[in-house]
């Protein structure tokens, strides 16, 4: 008979879950920063206290990991998904610290546009989180996945379209490189949310 449940230690899928829960709270923080610029030292700084919970939280799942003996998925995926799952929350940081450091004047509608997407995908992380604890309902986290990848196409045109409007040549050349690296953290946190899917797609289909 197999088991619906997935073996031992159920200490990671609650890691798991909370660090999915935290990245939805940081992007939704990246878009509150985005409708209240007039903020934005406040913001940044709450957006900069979810990165370092995301921090605390990778640790915590690698500090688990050399611990236990028996892992309820393969310790690379377990590994893995910890390491990409921080990668959007540091993009994000990212972004947002250096819009405040560089003083741009107000957020562009491309970047407004990626931030939606992020928020998106981040959503469908912390929904189809928990479904990773039973075998029998990890089927049901493939439409999110897919829906993930798709979300980071409309990143690519929206990556594309801001830069085709970045180097029309009325931008002054310092808002050029400030917007490239910038758009550049944002676009890299969809790609990011995209390598988490796939990190999950590999586990769904090792264990079903």
């Amino acid at each position: 008979m197999r088991f619906s449940f997935l073996p031992r230690n159920y200490v990671f899928f609650d890691l798991f879950e909370r660090s999915a829960a935290n990245l939805f709270a940081g992007a939704n923080m990246l878009a509150e920063l985005f409708e209240h610029w007039d903020e934005r030292e406040q913001k940044v700084a709450e957006l900069r206290n979810l990165e370092h919970d995301n921090d605390t939280l990778t640790h915590d799942i690698i500090e688990q990991l050399h611990r236990t003996f028996v892992t309820p998925m393969d310790r690379e995926d377990i590994s893995a998904l910890a390491y990409r799952l921080d990668d959007v929350m540091d993009l994000m940081d990212q972004a947002a610290t250096s819009m405040l450091l560089y003083k741009v004047a107000e957020p562009t509608e491309w970047a407004r546009k990626l931030v939606q997407v992020i928020v998106a995908q981040t959503r469908e992380l912390e929904t189809l989180m928990p479904r990773l604890r039973r075998r029998d309902q990890m089927k049901s986290t493939i439409p999110y996945l897919v829906e993930i990848n798709t979300l980071e196409n409309e990143a690519d045109d929206a990556l594309n379209a801001a830069l085709v409007e970045l180097f029309d040549d009325t931008m002054p050349i310092a808002e050029v490189i400030k917007w490239r690296e910038i758009y550049g953290d944002l676009e890299g946190a969809t790609d990011r949310c995209e390598d988490v899917a796939n990190v999950i797609e590999g586990v769904v289909l090792k264990n079903v």
